[in-house]
């Protein structure tokens, strides 16, 4: 399984890291061969909102290359959802098999056109944002609806992550993931 984290300037860290943290045990408790991952965007260097600057492993890669991709939220997902070049490259992860957002992200992805007709949910300072890109916005922690994961706010990144952690790779791996986190909150729901 190959995942793409999509990083972009002034995203919140821990929409991408709560995720990243959580999803990337599936390598390392060895839930699939060939678990690997690589960090994305459209620039070499990114800067989140807090002044983190961070480099970039590929430059606007094709997406459809990944199985899984990934995009985080941030107050500037407001206006990149205006961008053409940015949203034409997240277009290319069309046929990926799972995309994923937490937070705003779901913004790009609505822009972008993945979520007519689905439920998703978002950072809900942004549900009256994400309406018009699908079908209902679900205030909700996380939502699935076919091949499109959506998590709510900020912190939502750990119960996402560990979420799709159970979606993709059952009960018993997310029991040991979130036991690796010491993190308490989550529930499994199968």
């Amino acid at each position: 399984m190959r995942m793409a984290f999509v990083l972009f300037d002034k995203m919140t860290l821990l929409d991408f890291s709560g995720f990243c943290e959580a999803v990337t045990w599936l390598r390392m408790l060895n839930a699939f061969d060939d678990v690997t991952w690589e960090f994305c965007a459209d620039r070499e260097q990114v800067t989140d909102d807090r002044g983190l600057t961070m480099r970039a492993g590929r430059v606007s890669p094709n997406l459809s290359e990944y199985d899984l991709v990934f995009i985080p939220g941030g107050m500037s997902t407001r206006q990149l959802r205006y961008d053409a070049a940015f949203l034409d490259w997240i277009r290319t992860a069309k046929d990926v098999p799972y995309q994923v957002s937490v937070c705003t992200g779901a913004l790009i992805w609505g822009a972008a056109g993945f979520l007519e007709g689905k439920r998703a949910t978002t950072n809900p300072s942004a549900y009256e944002l994400l309406e018009p890109y699908c079908a209902e916005v679900a205030k909700e922690r996380f939502v699935k609806d076919g091949n499109v994961f959506t998590g709510g706010g900020v912190s939502a990144s750990i119960d996402l992550g560990l979420y799709v952690v159970e979606s993709l790779a059952g009960p018993d791996v997310a029991k040991l993931a979130q036991a690796k986190l010491d993190y308490p909150y989550y529930t499994l729901q199968s």
